[in-house]
């Protein structure tokens, strides 16, 4: 097991080695004070939980912050998990200190959820705290990364949520803020979690191939540096592996299998300044033979993160290919801990350069009118994936992802720019506006004052979330009365698609319910939504139509109820007969029989439902719109039909049954189970098989109170990827 001292020693190493002129004795009355306020708690190891402040501070040590930083890091936890106050901490280690831990504090208490919605307000959260002070994510990601280290100790389920949570948002975090040595641990460990087979694989490979791997690093290695030192340039050169994770992402990739791939193998030389490192470029392309295509030069053009390297990828004399980075010291640190390695700290409010933050502010404005299925979607296209680098005619660098089309570049620009667009040069010639850029295009648009604005087709052309938020924009001021009519006609053929009455939307009662579920004032204001893109019609539908349904059912069953022969009692008369509830259900006319539930439709508390007299087994309940109930009008079946009715209070789990319809793919079993786990709810019985098609189907036997906590679970179902359908299992 972990003990303080160990820990207490290596921050403290750490900090006279990245800080020697620090102030360790405000550390340490940090130290003691984090200390006594978690003196009861414990890590799921049974180590004392100052550890894990400790391993924090030392991650935000080797980041390279400042002392507010390491305090912040010392202290993170005390708000959230003791009952130290901001107003505390505040008034022993200053203000600063306290802003950061309440960050980090804000950021904790909205963990990320499965829902969009809280998943985007969670981001939103975080790019806020950013735009602040950088060092409150930077200690956030000190956090996880410690508890990524420290994952062997959750459960499974756990293990599997965080690290899903760590690949999306986490690793492609540190990316941004070009933090590579912590991106690549991050996502290690989470697919040592996620994808076992592949990781344990992976590294028996590496394993079973180290010395022959050596070996040859080592001989490349001393053709570089032996090369170098004959010229009289200063280098340090060493080669690695690619980490786990990248060899996994190329074996998919590339689809070949581990011993079929090659460019595995990475070298770094850094030297001491810039002409260095162009001058090595040119001996490293003397010494190996160039592999086309596959220069790149970040030195020149560095990357939004701020990287900066020259990239080349060569041939050795054994026909292997590998990389070779070219960076100086200043450029390793910075790609090693990006931002945190030279962030400037103004006053001590940690304000920094507002260029460098630019996709931070471009992030916050894009989610003010974006559904948040889309936002988090489109969020990971803006911030995580790879950039292309274009420039103005002037000269200027735009960065926009992968992919885009001068559409994206016009509003990267200005949206005044999009809007007015009618075409656009690259390179000095004409091309169409879905034309996919290339780094170093020079891109041109060109306007007109009588241009009608953008068109719908563009949503679908555009690939950057500002392009798509400010085409929206446009749609939504400029054509309302377009919007309306469009959007009518894509909600209206959608609810026939589905086989909805169009009628039920105006129902006095249901209507308003309806609208309130879609947080919309009136169905005008909706169809402008999907008119103009901020919605889309199939999701429209697809929120209501359980509701629709429902309320459809309760219309069927009240014109049942009116028509059947059965003796109905008024409830006053049922209350004065003081009917005992059994399992939950009160039977009208008949006391304290014998109850059980159907399993052919597994009703619980909320469904509308009837009972049927057994022969010896006393009633059996069904719900009203189950197949086997739907004979009670028979003549010689309407006399063992009765009324029931759900107790005021459940005094019991109700077990029921859901129906997943899924796109097959791996792991989506195991997406199910974690829904059902975090969802705290007793699971009987899953199992699915796979159909013809690409499909599945997956059946789910699980315990609830009442029908509202049945919606709620399912709706999370519907939220996994490739789960298209679930509905109540009838047997």
């Amino acid at each position: 097991m972990e003990t303080f001292a160990e820990h207490y020693n290596s921050m403290c190493a750490a900090i006279l080695q990245r800080m020697p002129g620090a102030d360790m004795e405000i550390i340490d009355r940090a130290v003691d004070y984090a200390r006594n306020k978690h003196k009861d708690q414990k890590r799921k190891d049974g180590s004392p939980y100052i550890i894990h402040p400790l391993a924090v501070a030392e991650i935000v040590t080797e980041m390279g912050l400042d002392t507010d930083a390491i305090l912040g890091a010392l202290l993170h936890d005390c708000i959230e998990d003791t009952d130290a106050s901001h107003d505390d901490i505040a008034k022993l280690f200053g203000e600063t200190v306290a802003e950061l831990v309440e960050g980090v504090t804000k950021l904790t208490r909205a963990d990320f959820s499965s829902t969009e919605e809280a998943q985007m307000e969670n981001l939103r959260k975080m790019f806020m705290a950013m735009s602040k002070d950088i060092r409150v994510v930077l200690i956030k990601i000190a956090d996880r990364l410690h508890n990524m280290r420290t994952m062997q100790y959750q459960s499974p389920e756990k293990q599997v949520k965080k690290c899903r949570e760590t690949m999306d948002i986490y690793a492609p975090l540190a990316h941004r803020l070009g933090m590579q040595k912590i991106k690549w641990e991050l996502e290690d460990t989470s697919l040592r979690y996620l994808e076992p087979v592949y990781y344990d694989g992976i590294m028996a490979y590496l394993n079973a191939h180290k010395e022959q791997d050596e070996a040859f690093m080592r001989s490349i290695q001393n053709r570089i540096t032996t090369r170098l030192a004959s010229v009289g340039i200063h280098n340090t050169t060493y080669g690695r592996i690619k980490h786990v994770y990248s060899i996994f992402r190329k074996m998919h990739t590339q689809g070949k299998s581990l011993d079929e791939l090659y460019d595995v193998y990475a070298f770094r030389v850094i030297v001491d300044s810039i002409p260095d490192c162009y001058n090595v470029l040119g001996h490293i392309h003397d010494l190996f033979n160039l592999v086309p295509g596959r220069f790149k030069d970040y030195i020149s053009t560095p990357k939004p993160n701020m990287y900066q390297s020259l990239h080349t990828t060569v041939i050795g004399t054994q026909g292997i290919p590998f990389e070779v980075q070219i960076r100086t010291w200043e450029m390793h640190e910075t790609a090693e801990y990006g931002i945190a390695a030279h962030w400037k700290y103004k006053q001590g409010t940690g304000s920094g350069d507002e260029k460098d933050f630019e996709w931070v502010r471009r992030l916050l404005e894009s989610q003010q009118t974006t559904d948040a299925e889309d936002y988090v979607r489109s969020l990971k296209i803006d911030m995580f994936d790879d950039e292309v680098f274009v420039f103005t005619p002037k000269g200027k660098i735009v960065s926009l992802p992968a992919g885009s089309t001068p559409i994206d570049f016009a509003y990267a620009i200005h949206s005044g720019v999009g809007n007015s667009m009618v075409g656009a040069k690259v390179n000095n010639r004409i091309v169409n506006i879905d034309s996919p850029l290339k780094n170093g295009d020079i891109v041109e648009i060109l306007t007109s004052k009588s241009a009608k604005g953008p068109s719908r087709d563009w949503l679908n052309i555009c690939k950057s979330n500002q392009a798509r938020t400010k085409i929206k924009q446009w749609f939504k001021k400029e054509k309302r009365e377009e919007n309306v009519a469009h959007g009518r006609s894509s909600f209206e053929a959608e609810m026939r698609r589905v086989g909805l009455p169009l009628s039920i939307t105006v129902d006095p009662e249901v209507g308003p319910l309806l609208l309130k579920k879609l947080a919309f004032d009136s169905w005008e204001d909706m169809y402008a939504a999907i008119g103009y893109g901020g919605l889309t019609a199939v999701k429209a539908v697809g929120r209501i139509r359980d509701d629709i349904n429902r309320a459809l059912r309760v219309q069927q069953n009240d014109r049942v109820v009116q028509s059947s022969p059965l003796r109905m009692v008024p409830d006053s008369d049922a209350a004065k007969r003081n009917r005992h509830a059994v399992n939950g259900v009160i039977v009208e006319d008949i006391d304290s029989c014998m109850i059980k539930f159907a399993k052919c439709c597994t009703p619980v508390p909320g469904d509308p439902i009837v009972g049927f007299i057994t022969r010896g087994y006393g009633v059996s309940v069904h719900r009203m719109d189950c197949p086997n109930s739907q004979n009670r009008e028979e003549p010689h079946q309407a006399a063992r039909w009765v009324r029931v009715r759900w107790a005021s209070q459940a005094e019991q789990p109700f077990e029921t049954t859901l129906e997943l319809d899924c796109l097959t793919r791996d792991g989506l079993l195991l997406d199910v189970a974690t829904v059902m786990t975090t969802s705290r709810v007793r699971v009987k019985e899953l199992i699915g098989r796979d159909l013809p098609g690409g499909r599945s189907v997956f059946t789910v036997r699980f315990e609830v109170k009442d029908v509202g906590e049945l919606e709620t679970i399912r709706n999370k179902l519907l939220n996994v990827k490739d789960v298209v359908g679930a509905r109540r299992g009838q047997n």
